[in-house]
C-alpha cells in the first residue's frame, strides 16, 4: 500500500536555516503573489452568494457549498501535501498548483449552472490546498528562525490585502455587472502568477525519503470529506432537502477519522506516516491548533453570515456590503508587521491572549447590537475590532506551533495545521448557517416579518461565535510561555524522540484572513 521515494538533490541543508537561503526572495514573492490570487479569490464569493441564491434558485444552505466545497477539497487535499513536499521540489508543485487554479477559475467564469460553478471552485481549491503548505513550508527552509517573525508580518502586509479588497471588488463588480466578472477579473492575475512562477521558481528545499501509504490517504479523504459534508448538510437537513440522513457521512467521517489516527501513529513508527502526528507531542503545536481552530470556526461563521445580514436585513447593495468589510481587513495589514516584530521579542502568549480577547469582545458586541436597524458604520467598527483580534493571534500562534518542530516535519505541521484550518472553517461556516436558518424559520413561523426573522437568525449565530471565542481566551492562558532559542541543526531543541522542544517562534500563516 505504500510507495517510497529517497532523495535526488542532497545539497540542500535539511537542519533549519541559520541564514536566508540565497535566492529564496524571489521564489517567496512569487508564492505569495500567487497566495494573495487565491486568497481573493476565496473572499470575492461572500458578497457574492445572494444574487447567487436568487440566479439559480437556492438557498442559503445549498449557496454555502460554494464555500463548504472549496474547504471540503482543501480538507481532503492538504494532508497528502506533507508527502508531496518532501517527495518533490517546489517547481513543479508550484506549477501544478497554479494551473488547477487557472483551469478552476475559467471554468467558473464560463460556468452554465450551480453544479458545474461548484465544480471549478473544487479545482481552484485543489490548488490552493497545495499552494498554502508549500509557501509555509518554503519559508520554514529557507528563513532563519529569528527572521521569520518579521517575515511573516511583511507578508501578512500583502496577503492581509486580499480579503480587505475582495469583499470590495466583488461588490464593485456585482453592482453593474454579472457575477462571472468575478472570475474574470481573477483569471489574468492568476495567469500572470504562472508565468511568474515558470521564470523565477526554483527549487531551494531538498527532497526527503518519503513514503505514501495509499490507505491512509483513502482514510484521510473519507474522514474529512464525511465530516465536513455532514456538518455543511445540517441547514439542509432543517429545511427538508438534504441529500441523506446527516448521520451517515457524520459516522462515515467519524469512523474513518479514528481509523486514519490509529494508522498513522502505527506508520509513524517506522517514519511513514502520510500526516505525522508526532507534530503533537510539542505542547506549543498542540494548544496552538487547538486555539487556531476555535477561531477559524467563529472567523469563517461570522464572514459568511455579514454579507447575508447586511443585504437581507439592512437591504445594502453588494458596493455597500462589500466597502463595510474594507477596513476591517486594512486594519489587519497595519497591525500584521507590528504583531510579525512583537512575536520574534516576546512570543506568542503575551499577543493570543489580548487577541483572543479583542475577538471575544468584538463578537459579543455583535450579538447585543445587531437588529433590524443597526447602524452600518458600527458593523465596520467591530469587524475592525474583530480583525485586529485576528492580527494579534493567528500570526503568533502559527509562529508558536510549527518553529517548535524539528525539519523533517515542517511539511507535517504546515499540512496539520492547514488541513484542520479548512475543518474548522466549515465547522463555523455549518454552524452558523445552520443556527441562521432555523432561528430564521422558526421566527417566521412565529409571525415575525422576514428582517426581524433574519436579524434573530444572526444574533443567534453570532451568539455562539461568542461562545467559542470566550473559551478561546481562557484556552491561550494555558499557553506555554517560554521560548527558545534558534536551534543548531534543528527548529529546536528536542527531547526524547517524540520530538517534544520549547516553544521557538518561526512560521507563517497560510491564511490569516478570509
Amino acid at each position: 500500500m505504500a510507495h517510497t521515494t529517497t532523495p535526488t538533490r542532497p545539497g540542500t541543508p535539511t537542519a533549519a536555516p541559520t541564514a536566508t537561503y540565497p535566492g529564496s526572495g524571489r521564489v517567496i514573492g512569487v508564492l505569495l503573489v500567487t497566495a494573495f490570487v487565491m486568497i481573493l479569490n476565496e473572499t470575492i464569493m461572500g458578497v457574492a452568494l445572494p444574487h447567487l441564491m436568487r440566479d439559480f434558485d437556492i438557498t442559503a444552505s445549498v449557496a454555502q457549498w460554494l464555500a463548504t466545497g472549496y474547504m471540503l477539497t482543501m480538507a481532503v487535499v492538504i494532508p497528502a501535501t506533507g508527502y508531496l513536499l518532501n517527495r518533490f521540489s517546489i517547481r513543479p508543485i508550484a506549477l501544478t498548483a497554479i494551473t488547477l487554479f487557472t483551469i478552476g477559475t475559467l471554468v467558473a467564469a464560463l460556468a452554465p449552472g450551480f453544479g458545474v460553478l461548484l465544480l471549478a471552485r473544487i479545482l481552484q481549491a485543489a490548488g490552493t490546498a497545495v499552494m498554502m503548505p508549500l509557501l509555509m513550508t518554503t519559508i520554514l527552509n529557507v528563513v532563519p528562525a529569528s527572521r521569520r517573525g518579521r517575515t511573516m508580518g511583511t507578508i501578512s502586509i500583502v496577503i492581509a490585502v486580499a480579503p480587505a479588497i475582495g469583499p470590495t471588488i466583488s461588490g464593485l463588480i456585482l453592482s453593474s455587472l454579472s457575477w462571472r466578472w468575478m472570475f474574470w477579473f481573477v483569471l489574468p492575475i492568476a495567469v500572470a502568477a504562472l508565468i511568474l512562477a515558470a521564470f523565477n521558481v526554483r527549487n531551494v528545499t531538498t527532497q526527503r525519503p518519503s513514503t505514501l501509504d495509499v490507505l491512509s490517504l483513502v482514510l484521510s479523504a473519507f474522514a474529512f470529506a464525511g465530516l465536513i459534508f455532514g456538518l455543511s448538510s445540517i441547514g439542509e437537513s432543517l429545511q427538508g432537502h438534504a441529500p441523506m440522513p446527516i448521520w451517515i457521512p457524520l459516522t462515515v467521517g467519524a469512523v474513518s477519522l479514528a481509523a486514519f489516527i490509529w494508522r498513522q501513529l502505527v506508520l509513524q513508527r517506522n517514519n511513514t506516516a502520510l500526516l505525522d502526528l508526532r507534530t503533537f507531542a510539542t505542547p506549543s503545536f498542540t494548544f496552538a491548533v487547538i486555539l487556531v481552530f476555535v477561531s477559524m470556526m467563529a472567523l469563517f461563521g461570522a464572514l459568511i453570515i455579514l454579507p447575508l445580514y447586511l443585504q437581507n436585513v439592512l437591504q445594502l447593495s453588494t458596493l455597500s456590503t462589500g466597502l463595510l468589510m474594507l477596513p476591517g481587513g486594512l486594519v489587519m495589514a497595519v497591525l500584521s508587521p507590528v504583531v510579525g516584530a512583537l512575536s520574534d521579542r516576546i512570543g506568542a502568549k503575551r499577543l493570543v491572549i489580548p487577541g483572543t480577547a479583542l475577538i471575544a469582545t468584538a463578537l459579543i458586541l455583535f450579538t447585543l447590537t445587531l437588529g433590524e436597524h443597526t447602524a452600518a458604520p458600527l458593523i465596520a467598527v467591530l469587524l475592525a475590532v474583530l480583525n485586529a483580534g485576528l492580527a494579534f493571534t493567528l500570526t503568533p500562534l502559527l509562529s508558536s506551533a510549527l518553529g517548535g518542530l524539528r525539519p523533517e516535519l515542517y511539511a507535517h505541521g504546515s499540512a496539520t495545521i492547514s488541513t484542520l484550518q479548512q475543518v474548522a472553517g466549515a465547522t463555523g461556516t455549518a454552524l452558523f448557517i445552520t443556527l441562521m436558518t432555523s432561528t430564521t424559520t422558526s421566527r417566521l413561523t412565529d409571525g415575525a416579518s422576514a428582517l426581524a426573522a433574519g436579524a434573530a437568525g444572526a444574533h443567534t449565530s453570532f451568539l455562539w461565535g461568542a461562545m467559542f471565542a470566550v473559551a478561546a481566551v481562557i484556552l491561550a492562558c494555558f499557553l506555554p510561555r517560554k521560548k527558545a532559542a534558534p536551534a543548531t541543526g534543528g527548529a529546536g531543541t528536542t527531547s526524547g524522540a517524540n520530538g517534544t522542544k520549547d516553544e521557538a517562534d518561526a512560521a507563517p500563516t497560510s491564511m490569516p484572513v478570509h
